[in-house]
């Protein structure tokens, strides 16, 4: 769509901040700062107090700021970006316009990171690591303490892996492709694995070895490249914004995977399965969730695993999952107990169980630690952290630049003695 010229007389009229905030999609602070960087002129209101804005300015500045950054607000003052990469809604989730738990059920997780990329399916396509990456990241992993955690030990994999690379500030759309094909075996590759094992096939198989120390059958491997494909990408995922607004700044691709590995660890995001994990073994172990429940709440703690802010009905990732488990017969214990904790939080909050309780199901279920769950998020999500840089290269740079509201002490202030 072009923009429109004004109406005659239209350069005319004026604005109030309120009006201009609300044409501008800010708050009314905000209109002050575009003053500030000359990107506004104000006119004092004759006899009274506060500024007007030329309309017609106001009007282009918006246009410019939608035009440039792709960005615009979303309700309730929220960010949001314009992305090629995943749709959510009506408790659905689509990757470039195809259903993603569809893609995850008939495809491996390197054919669905690379439909995430590049748009086109890979059939057979498996993700191999070049040994002196391998090995610089492993030395660099190796030497973390025993009692490090797994998200600890991908990003020191993840910053190894770049110092191996001396073309990693080539954020060409090839070169940072090929970068994802090596990055993310590597980081499966610098994990600590059981004895004997040989590094070959998917990388399902492969990461297997470094959550378990059972034999895998082919069942459960399933279970894992499934949960692996499903958890690829989830659109602007608070870790997944921090990639952007790095490589909005131009950092390397292994630059923008350890920001979102940095925000991957908090407990409300990809340590939120090992939460749920260790409700369950609770739950397991009492025979009963009311007992458990009842301590969770009494310590004033949420009951993880429930409940999706995107998803008002159920989340599709924990359906699939569900589904596979099903077909696991040593998975019907930790099925029940899952069952029973949300049927006991739903007398007082009917909520759905949501992907990281049926992660915390399948990690139970296959000897793997609380950790696990974790790990298996950060190792899917790295994919769809590229894809996002990809898309983020391809945009203006340094467009992730909000605007602080000052709320502090009105200056001028006097200096502390």
């Amino acid at each position: 769509m072009h923009d429109q010229e004004p109406s005659p007389g239209h350069a005319d009229r004026r604005l109030t901040t309120k009006e201009a905030a609300e044409l501008l999609g800010v708050k009314p602070e905000t209109v002050y700062a575009y003053v500030s960087r000359g990107q506004l002129s104000s006119r004092r209101v004759p006899g009274g107090r506060g500024s007007t804005f030329e309309a017609a300015e106001v009007e282009a500045l918006a246009r410019r700021n939608r035009r440039d950054s792709g960005g615009t607000p979303a309700s309730g003052g929220e960010l949001s970006v314009r992305t090629r990469i995943t749709l959510i809604e009506s408790d659905r989730y689509y990757f470039r316009g195809v259903d993603a738990t569809e893609l995850a059920t008939r495809h491996s997780y390197e054919e669905v990171a690379e439909w995430l990329w590049t748009g086109t399916l890979r059939p057979g396509i498996t993700f191999t690591a070049p040994e002196t990456s391998v090995a610089t990241a492993r030395r660099a992993v190796d030497a973390l303490p025993e009692h490090t955690g797994p998200t600890d030990r991908l990003r020191v994999a993840a910053i190894a892996a770049a110092v191996a690379d001396p073309l990693r500030f080539d954020l060409s759309e090839d070169a940072v492709l090929g970068t994802a094909r090596t990055l993310i075996p590597t980081l499966v590759a610098a994990l600590p694995a059981r004895r004997g094992h040989r590094d070959e096939g998917p990388l399902a198989h492969r990461l297997w070895a470094r959550l378990t120390g059972r034999d895998a059958d082919e069942a459960s491997l399933r279970v894992l490249d499934t949960a692996l494909a499903l958890l690829v990408d989830h659109d602007l995922a608070a870790s997944t914004l921090a990639v952007r607004v790095a490589a909005s700044a131009r950092a390397h691709a292994y630059a923008a995977v350890s920001a979102g590995l940095g925000v991957l660890e908090g407990p409300l995001h990809g340590a939120a399965s090992g939460v749920a994990h260790r409700l369950l073994m609770d739950v397991l172990d009492e025979g009963d969730a009311a007992p458990v429940i009842a301590d969770e709440l009494r310590a004033g703690r949420r009951i993880p695993g429930l409940g999706h802010r995107l998803y008002p009905g159920e989340d599709p990732r924990a359906r699939v999952l569900f589904g596979l488990l099903e077909d696991l017969p040593r998975a019907a214990p930790a099925l029940a107990a899952a069952r029973d904790i949300v049927a006991t939080t739903a007398r007082h909050t009917p909520l759905h169980a949501n992907v990281d309780l049926a992660l915390a199901v399948f990690t139970a279920t296959s000897g793997m630690q609380a950790t696990a769950g974790e790990t298996i998020f950060a190792v899917a999500r790295t994919a769809g952290w590229i894809a996002h840089a990809l898309e983020e290269y391809g945009e203006r740079p340094l467009r992730m630049r909000p605007s602080g509201h000052y709320v502090g002490p009105k200056p001028p202030q006097p200096l502390p003695e």
